[in-house]
């Protein structure tokens, strides 16, 4: 009884140590801009749950993130920058964070939290980069960086979609952005001891911009708001918000759980700019007087709202922090927010933000702090492609435009031939940065063929490298890829694998000579537009892979072309090849690797 009892007693405390724990929410939604913000002085959006939450939480107005999706992620969830984390893409097999990142939720995971998360992962599909190999528990996604793009379950739509959840297709019922948060209340909701580290980062308000009329409807007769549905995307985003809040409340819950509210770029939508596509100066909608919208490296591409309540921590009154601050300080600050253990190993590019929010000098802090985000969009990095490098007010974009945001809030006027000292000792500091980055570039993310975590694999084109990819261009649709690429794979045992080139995903049974309607939702993916939903005449299928090449002549009648090969342990790269009628080549869109252990 005395040993019982000891136990028993020891079992308590540890529940109350776990409870004692705060719980995580990290809100990130998809191409909200900082002006796309009701209380951030938008006049015409309307986000009351948002407004609220601003309200009552540290407002950091001068925090970074990258300028396009994947890197964000990669950098909020790493502390470390995206470059470094092995993703400066969002596609071209670069949105595949590297295997040896440990990520937030493996952190948490090992700290005894219930990890989850609910939306848009963008950091890879294939084993060793899923959500489920990074430390979450709870999985619920949509593959790939968007709906429509070519590893999203085929057409889906935002209503009534096929995720994936713990790694299996699932129809789910209602609007994406509804199905993210419900799901992820069930699982705040599940019984026990154990705080929660809950991570939703919507899809919306991502393009396709398809949203239920109600919430776009009160935006459509106003000339000034140059996207209605996108408007309405960040509205439905709000009242999520809202019903959030108040579940935890009703819980009770709220107050000893951090919420972190932010976003993963610039507006991709609330504004339009005159001149260069993304680089230009607003002139129409609102993005709080910032140059540039999402994928620009002006200050309206990557400045972005970040909001921290922690009831409990006395994180819970209006309070704005103007210190130059990142996406890859959460994770540094969520340690110490929460006291947990971390291995030796981490390293991060990020620092703690505690100091700033329990009210300690930011100037100190901040002393001669250098954040540099850039947008890489190419195979390899090079030195100052579509960078800025921040230091207080002082903004260097590429090398050799400079902007003081204190009298230049807009970056109107390029005053680099005035201060050549500054330009001098800002560039050096770059170079030592890019010194110590850049070995890092040749660590290759690579899909495991032949692991039990999965196996068949399905590779896509959208995780093509391809030996050029130009930066990114205003036809970029039509001109900036490829019809063909290569995957970075590496194959863990060897033996017999059957490799099966497909047209069309599998869900939807069609035959190598099909076509079909592609809708407009589907115009930004990957594939070259200019076969898409075509059909092809294709007489023959060949792939490259270690020492392999072969090649057979193609039933355009049959789903796939099939090839059994044995392959041996090790890195390599899978090619494969369409050939048409007229000589033409492109690449098989969608290629199931099996290893076939009984041969």
């Amino acid at each position: 009884m005395k040993w019982i009892f000891i136990i028993l007693f020891f079992v308590r405390v540890a529940d109350c140590f776990a409870q004692d724990k705060p719980n995580v929410i990290i809100i990130l939604v998809d191409d909200q801009g900082y002006g796309d913000i009701g209380a951030l002085g938008n006049p015409y959006i309307k986000t009351p749950h948002i407004d609220q939450l601003y309200a009552e939480s540290s407002r950091f107005t001068d925090f970074h993130v990258s300028p396009t999706c994947a890197p964000t992620r990669a950098s909020l969830l790493s502390g470390r920058h995206c470059d470094r984390a092995g993703v400066w893409h969002t596609v071209n097999g670069r949105s595949l964070i590297l295997e040896r990142e440990t990520l937030m939720a493996q952190t948490f995971k090992e700290n005894g939290y219930r990890t989850g998360i609910f939306g848009k992962w963008h950091l890879g599909d294939n084993y060793p980069f899923r959500p489920q190999d990074k430390g979450f528990e709870e999985v619920l996604v949509h593959h790939g960086g968007g709906i429509g793009q070519t590893m999203d379950f085929f057409d889906n739509d935002y209503f009534d979609d096929v995720y994936h959840h713990n790694g299996e297709p699932k129809q789910f019922e209602g609007y994406c952005t509804d199905v993210w948060f419900e799901n992820a209340k069930k699982f705040i909701d599940q019984k026990g001891n154990e705080p929660f580290f809950c991570y939703i980062p919507t899809n919306a308000a991502h393009s396709p911009y398809f949203v239920a009329d109600k919430y776009s409807a009160p935006y459509k007769d106003n000339k000034e708001i140059p996207n209605p549905n996108f408007y309405g995307m960040i509205t439905n985003v709000d009242e999520n918000i809202g019903s959030l809040m108040t579940f935890l409340k009703e819980k009770d819950i709220l107050d000893n759980t951090i919420i972190i509210f932010t976003t993963d770029n610039g507006t991709a939508a609330g504004a339009k700019v005159e001149g260069h596509r993304f680089n230009g100066f607003v002139v129409k909608g609102f993005n709080d007087g910032m140059r540039g919208i999402k994928a620009s490296i002006y200050e309206g591409g990557h400045r972005v709202p970040l909001f921290i309540h922690w009831n409990k921590g006395n994180i819970n009154k209006g309070r704005d922090i103007d210190a130059l601050t990142a996406h890859y300080d959460l994770f540094p600050t969520l340690i110490e927010l929460c006291d947990l253990k971390q291995s030796k190993s981490l390293q991060f590019d990020g620092k703690s933000l505690v100091p700033l929010l329990k009210k300690k000098n930011s100037k100190k802090w901040n002393k001669d702090r250098i954040v540099i985000v850039d947008g890489q969009r190419t195979e390899v990095p090079q030195p100052w492609l579509n960078t800025t490098l921040m230091q207080d007010n002082w903004r260097l974009v590429n090398g050799e435009e400079l902007y003081d945001l204190k009298s230049d809030p807009e970056q109107r006027n390029n005053i680099a031939a005035q201060h050549p000292s500054k330009i001098k000792t800002l560039k050096e500091a770059y170079a030592e940065w890019w010194e110590e980055l850049a070995p890092t570039f040749a660590d290759e993310p690579y899909i495991h063929l032949g692991a039990k975590e999965e196996n068949p694999t399905t590779l896509h084109c959208h995780d093509w490298h391809t030996e050029k990819v130009s930066p990114w261009k205003q036809d970029h649709i039509r001109t900036g890829y490829r019809d063909n690429g290569y995957w970075s794979v590496k194959v863990v045992q060897s033996g017999v694998y059957n490799i099966k080139l497909r047209r069309w995903p599998k869900e939807t049974n069609l035959a190598l000579g099909a076509s079909v309607a592609r809708r407009p939702a589907l115009a930004g993916t990957s594939v070259t537009a200019s076969k898409k939903g075509k059909s092809l005449a294709i007489k023959k299928a060949s792939i490259k892979i270690q020492h392999i090449e072969e090649e057979k002549e193609v039933n355009t009648l049959e789903q796939s072309v099939d090839f059994q090969v044995r392959l041996e342990k090790g890195t390599a790269q899978l090619d494969t090849k369409f050939i048409l009628e007229d000589n033409s080549e492109l690449g098989a869109y969608y290629v199931e690797v099996e290893y076939l252990p009984q041969l």
